[in-house]
């Protein structure tokens, strides 16, 4: 009857390992690459140039570091209103004095001489309120751990269901990991899209773990004779289409939205939707490769001390 079914428990030494390689990758590029904090939550100026004629974006970013001595994110725009060209700065984690401003303009009127730069606002920016929202949604992540924990340690009591949820959610700070790499390497930057994404993930990724669960339990009350783990590989076979027929839907729809984005130039839109598919992969395989094999793990490990202490 089961010879159709994956043993998914049997290769959680594979699943595992690639988990754990991407995870250390990742640390040691945040060491390497540095990780870029949106203004909003580190701080610092924003400043919007207009301009005339065309300009790259490249180049412009060139100027302003050379001129101010450090990194700084350019991005280009048109007034709706006007219907000119706008350049916007962004300078992380301080202010800028009237005698920087001074020298950059300076400076971009030297390098562009027939584009017309003018100054059209400067803004400096406390990193207060972002960061009180940083942390507020860090604590909506952690409330809504706990309470993943105790919904699915009282739904699936049956079954072991405190160290069921523990484990669903380790599996969901394996995805947020990942939407986290995600965002590293694409250069994008810890920002209220970052936030946004984490939360959206820590509902979707837990929907294939429930219903895994949830045919865990009745499987176990169908093949009373089965081990554990076979239980468990039955219940993920079961789930397999599903899981993968949803992601599949919702990750083209983000597909297409990251390809409009791209061609529009639209950052911010991007890097939502970009973490967004990343994170979305990164629960579906959680979902059937990582939270069952290493349940069946940490129960049998229990078992196991029981027999021990008996």
């Amino acid at each position: 009857m089961f010879q159709k079914t994956i043993d998914f428990v049997g290769k959680k030494k594979l699943f595992f390992s690639i988990s754990i390689a991407l995870v250390v990758i990742t640390l040691i590029a945040s060491f390497v690459m540095g990780v870029r904090v949106d203004i909003e939550f580190s701080g610092g100026a924003i400043l919007t140039y207009s301009y005339e004629g065309t300009v790259e974006r490249a180049d412009v970013e060139k100027t302003v570091e050379s001129a101010l001595g450090e990194q700084v994110n350019v991005q280009m725009s048109k007034d709706v209103q006007t219907g000119g060209s706008n350049v916007t700065i962004s300078i992380a984690q301080h202010g800028i004095s009237a005698e920087d401003h001074d020298a950059l303009t300076q400076a971009l009127r030297s390098a562009y001489p027939d584009s017309n730069f003018e100054s059209a606002q400067i803004s400096n920016v406390d990193a207060t309120i972002g960061q009180e929202f940083f942390v507020k949604a860090l604590l909506a992540v952690a409330l809504a751990a706990v309470l993943m924990i105790v919904y699915i340690a009282l739904r699936f009591k049956r079954i072991g269901g405190w160290t069921a949820g523990v484990t669903a959610v380790l599996a969901l700070v394996h995805d947020m990991f990942f939407v986290y790499a995600a965002t590293l390497f694409c250069g994008f930057s810890i920002s209220s899209n970052f936030m946004a994404v984490i939360l959206a993930i820590l509902g979707y990724s837990i929907n294939n773990t429930i219903v895994i669960y949830d045919r865990v339990r009745e499987n176990r009350r169908l093949h009373p004779g089965e081990s554990l783990a076979e239980v468990v590989n039955i219940s993920i076979t079961q789930s397999l289409t599903r899981a993968v027929h949803t992601t599949v839907t919702t990750v083209t729809a983000l597909a297409v939205i990251c390809i409009v984005a791209l061609a529009c130039g639209v950052s911010s839109i991007l890097s939502f939707a970009f973490p967004m598919i990343v994170g979305m992969l990164a629960g579906v395989f959680s979902s059937l490769c990582i939270v069952g094999p290493l349940w069946v793990t940490w129960e049998n490990y229990r078992a196991a001390k029981k027999a021990e202490q008996k």
